[in-house]
């Protein structure tokens, strides 16, 4: 086997399951930290053996061995011991007993769920507990979460690296909380399951079909999995928003088309019709609507266009305005004065993404949208500017290609 063919065989199961290791190994060792470390060292022993040993049967059992090997070292050093206060069962006695020692690695549970709920502890700061879901269960980098959460990478990495030590010294459990605990963890968890969807989604930008499969698809098991857990109205809402948005993954394995220009004949009638019923089960709760019920809402108002033939913007207005009621974020009314611009006037919209004043002169979504209502209000060579300033701040190449293509036909 080729070192290439190794290390395309360790970042497969990096992705399909790093995140269900670091879960396994934290629930045994009770910190996070040092499970992260751990596997680390298990993937570098990957890269190292695999070549010239060949991949192994079962991948993740093995790097769950090696993994857990390393913790049963940690744990028995003299560093280690001095350092740390150990329970009864593992400080005393002749025999040296490791909590690890009870691990299978032919047997992997699933326990994204239990690290999902101990990372929502309120013991936690609330800044970073759906950070450090998004990093440590869910498997992504510092640096992608720092951007998804506009701040700085040194500062998101501070958080994390706070949280992670939280967690270790005051000992919080590895368990899903009681039924009356969870409502108050549960918004943080569903914001780290959108997370992990908006972020693979965003990052996929169509030369990786892969990663979209695999992560997104990962969000929408486990927005399901919560939403039948808890019968809760926002986790069926969540469950509805992401189906309804991967129905349209087709139309992303080519140049970028905007949705509203895509070809519904693309889209995947199955999870449309997954997503309606989930949106209908949310509603039939008949409670209030929350942020993912009706950005859910939205996104079937644009999956009824393989119906209609035409966007009901009109309906897209209403739910937006109720969006940025509920949850006024910068991309919210960003994407209200871009479908007012359509409902009503492209000078609407305009006024709406002057009143954000310089909030948005940093994010690349507002100056598509401002390019977008310039060019239908008929000024021209605002628009282009908007344009390529909105290419130079995605990091999607090929949304980078069609606004620079835009940028040039309005020229």
């Amino acid at each position: 086997m080729t070192r290439r063919e190794a290390h395309t065989a360790a970042e497969h199961a990096a992705r399909e399951s790093y995140s269900r290791l670091v879960a396994l190994l934290a629930a045994a060792s009770g910190d996070l930290a040092l499970a992260e470390d751990a596997l680390a060292t298990a993937f570098e022993r990957a890269l190292t053996s695999w070549p010239s040993d060949g991949v192994p049967a079962n991948p993740e059992g093995w790097l769950l061995t090696v993994a857990r090997n390393q913790l049963r070292d940690v744990w028995k050093s003299a560093a280690h011991r001095t350092s740390m206060i150990l329970d009864d069962t593992i400080s005393s006695g002749a025999t040296t007993v490791t909590p690890f020692d009870d691990v299978d690695p032919d047997a992997i549970p699933d326990k994204r769920l239990e690290l999902l709920f101990t990372c929502a502890h309120p013991a936690i700061d609330a800044a970073a507990r759906t950070p450090l879901m998004l990093q440590s269960v869910l498997g992504f980098e510092a640096a992608d979460i720092a951007t998804a959460f506009t701040v700085a990478p040194a500062t998101m990495s501070q958080r994390l690296v706070r949280a992670k030590r939280r967690i270790r010294d005051a000992r919080i459990p590895f368990v899903v909380p009681d039924r009356r605990a969870m409502p108050e963890r549960l918004p943080a968890v569903l914001e780290a399951v959108y997370g992990c969807f908006a972020i693979a989604w965003n990052d996929a930008d169509g030369t990786d079909p892969d990663t979209v499969e695999s992560m997104a698809g990962e969000s929408l098991h486990l927005a399901v999995t919560l939403a039948a857990l808890l019968d809760d109205p926002e986790a069926w809402g969540l469950a509805a928003l992401i189906a309804l948005s991967l129905s349209r993954a087709p139309a992303r394995t080519g140049p970028f088309i905007p949705l509203e220009e895509q070809d519904p004949a693309t889209w995947d009638v199955a999870l449309i019709r997954d997503g309606e019923a989930m949106l209908r089960r949310a509603s039939a709760f008949g409670r209030p609507h929350g942020r993912f019920q009706l950005e859910a809402a939205m996104q079937s108002v644009h999956a009824d266009r393989a119906r209609t033939g035409v966007v009901d913007w009109a309906a897209l207005q209403s739910l937006s305005s109720a969006l940025t009621a509920v949850a006024p974020t910068l991309g919210a009314r960003i994407a209200h004065a871009a479908i007012v611009g359509r409902a009503s006037s492209p000078a609407d919209g305009l006024c709406l993404l002057d009143e954000l004043g310089g909030d948005g002169a940093g994010f690349g979504p507002f100056h598509a949208a401002k390019a977008d209502l310039l060019v239908r209000a008929g000024h021209s060579d605002a628009a282009r500017e908007h344009f390529e300033r909105a290419a130079e701040l995605t990091g999607d190449e090929l949304a980078r290609k069609y606004l620079r293509r835009r940028a040039g036909e309005v020229g």
